[in-house]
């Protein structure tokens, strides 16, 4: 460990009070292993959306520290750009989320900022709305979404309830970076800032018009029919209040909430990673409705910004990928308003250029505008807010991403389980009175529109060594200055993630947008350090039609160096004839829907790389 790092642990082992830390910090320092040099080797990174890393002691963990540091950053920010700011706060169910309010409610208030701070754990589209309601100059809530016990987070928000800026962001980080972790901020105790009216407990009637915005946007008319049973889940998380209030709004009066994971609990005792996405979090939810048998079972995160869902299809219960529960909702609510008579060519429609390419078709098909952004929910609600500038509020029809993340209405500017539960239960008691689950909508949506791939894989990259790689795509064309500085601040670290076809590179995603010679821009690459390029044919890409072999020995003569291959591997031969290419040749390779398929295992394919498991 160099110097500047046992510096750093020496000042912690003479500031840090509280017990757990120092506790903690002791046995690292006796261990003085790997551990606690992560735990010390660099600052968390504060970016637009604010922290998020695992429990613990030291600069590169989530504690109190760090937290207080942070906060004095925003309020750095707040004071610069308000005045008599004021600031909304909130936090789910997870670890040390109550200390952590404390201590940020406190720094707030020592800054002479006004904090309004929900009295429970809420949902994260709770926050976006009470500061859209209470008209605050920026909100933070304290989540982890829904990453394992192990993690917590804090997220900043602008003062339209959507997530800050890039420019609010490094402002906010060069502010940090000057605050001394010990000592830096200013302090104020919770309980005085209450006193002195500083603090102040956020009023009921918010979470009740929180409540009566999203009822607004169920179908007018709609009542459950009788009997009508859902199972729901809040994995241990914010969900149940407002979820279950929601519910018997709109007459779903026959709930079945999973006892074992009803109540908030931080260690999610029952789910080893609370997120909907994956069957694994959803077992107990699935066993409770082998035996009330609903129409429909729902979970939410622990953060309630996302929804997942198991449909009865069959004699099984069938899970659907954001990207088809995003596309059924989209047609559905499309059928509502032309039921309800309005314009359905007037609406738009949201997503992220990661999401399915399926809604493009549907909107073309029922002549609504589709509309695609950035990764990140907030680019959905600048949307919002661009046609609220327009006077045309009214066309949004709903945004959605790929990973789970829903919003219709507008009463928030970030994805939102709690509107998307009552939205799905609508949707399905609709076609269930037409004789249809949504499995078999869907399969109707596939039959209509085409078939498209849906296909999700998690990888966790702990420590030092997961932060070594991070891939750089468009970015590499689009702002040639990051680009550069990227390459000379991490050269061993980035990886050129360069997509291709017919020699060209676009700089605009996969389909569309202006072009730039393969040759060159590798060649540029080269030249500007980059020393790891992972270089994709997107005509092949996803395709399974075998690899071209030549062209990734031409784009590695072009670059001085071995590069990824990436696109069209459909069998073990595929893999066999890239590693003949040779180590100066092919660094590695990638491959997806070959796995997806079961066309060979992981295993097989690392034995015909010549690897071993």
């Amino acid at each position: 460990m160099d110097q500047s790092i046992e510096a750093t642990v020496k000042a912690w082992q003479d500031n840090v009070g509280e017990a757990d830390l120092a506790e903690e910090l002791d046995v690292l320092v006796a261990e003085d292993g790997d551990k606690l040099y992560d735990a010390f080797y660099r600052s968390l990174a504060f970016g637009t959306a604010g922290l998020r890393g695992t429990l613990g002691v030291g600069t590169n963990r989530m504690n109190v520290y760090v937290v207080a540091q942070a906060t004095q950053g925003v309020a750095d920010y707040l004071n610069a750009h308000y005045e008599n700011p004021t600031l909304a706060l909130a936090r789910d169910s997870r670890l040390k989320g109550e200390d952590f309010q404390k201590v940020a409610a406190g720094i707030l208030a020592a800054n002479g900022i006004h904090v309004y701070v929900y009295p429970r754990i809420e949902p994260v589209p709770t926050l976006s709305f009470a500061v859209r309601y209470l008209h605050t100059s920026a909100g933070i809530v304290l989540t982890a979404s829904h990453n394992p016990a192990q993690y917590n987070g804090y997220k900043v928000y602008n003062d339209n309830g959507g997530q800050i800026a890039n420019e609010a962001a490094d402002e906010i980080s060069a502010s940090i970076e000057k605050t001394p972790v010990f000592g830096g901020a200013k302090m104020m105790d919770f309980d005085e800032g209450l006193q002195k009216g500083l603090i102040e407990w956020t009023p009921e009637e918010v979470l009740d018009s929180f409540i009566d915005n999203i009822k607004k946007v169920s179908v007018p008319g709609f009542k459950a029919s009788d009997g009508y049973k859902v199972v729901y889940t809040p994995l241990n998380g914010t969900g149940m209040e407002c979820v279950t209030r929601i519910l018997k709004e709109i007459g779903v009066e026959d709930v079945s909430v999973v006892p074992e994971q009803a109540e908030p609990d931080g260690n999610f005792p029952t789910c080893n990673y609370p997120n909907p996405e994956f069957r694994a979090a959803l077992e107990l939810a699935l066993k409770l409705a082998e035996e009330v048998k609903p129409n429909l079972v729902v979970a939410t995160d622990p953060d309630a910004d996302r929804m997942g869902t198991a449909i009865p299809h069959d004699g099984d219960y069938v899970l659907l990928s954001g990207n088809e529960m995003g596309v059924l909702l989209m047609d559905w609510l499309a059928n509502m308003a032309k039921e309800n008579g309005e314009d359905v060519s007037r609406k738009v429609a949201v997503s992220t250029i990661v999401s399915s390419s399926m809604p493009d078709v549907l909107a073309r098909d029922w002549g609504f505008e589709m509309r695609r952004v950035l990764t990140g929910f907030k680019y959905i609600g600048d949307q919002i807010d661009q046609l609220k500038d327009e006077g045309e509020e009214d066309r949004f029809l709903m945004g959605f991403e790929e990973s789970y993340g829903y919003l219709v209405g507008t009463h928030a500017r970030d994805k939102d389980a709690i509107v998307a539960v009552e939205m799905c239960v609508e949707m399905a008691a609709y076609y269930a009175e037409r004789g249809m689950d949504l499995y078999e909508a869907m399969e109707e949506l596939y039959k209509k529109y085409g078939y498209y791939l849906n296909g999700t894989v998690n990888a966790q990259f702990p420590g030092e060594a997961g932060a070594k790689r991070m891939a750089i795509g468009t970015a590499l064309v689009r702002d040639p200055g990051f680009a550069e500085e990227a390459a000379r601040l991490f050269p061993e670290h980035v990886v050129a993630d360069v997509a291709a076809r017919d020699g060209e590179v676009r700089v605009d995603g996969w389909r569309d947008g202006e072009g730039i010679a393969t040759d060159t821009l590798v060649a540029h690459l080269a030249d500007l350090g980059y020393r790891h390029l992972v270089f994709t044919d997107i005509s092949r890409d996803g395709m399974q039609t075998g690899v071209d072999a030549d062209a990734y020995r031409h784009i590695a003569k072009v670059a001085g160096f071995p590069v990824v291959a990436s696109g069209g591997i459909a069998t073990l031969d595929d893999i066999r004839s890239l590693a003949a290419l040779g180590p100066g040749v092919i660094e590695g390779a990638i491959t997806g829907r070959a796995l997806y398929e079961g066309s060979f295992t992981l295993e097989d394919a690392l034995a015909a790389a010549g690897r071993r498991a």
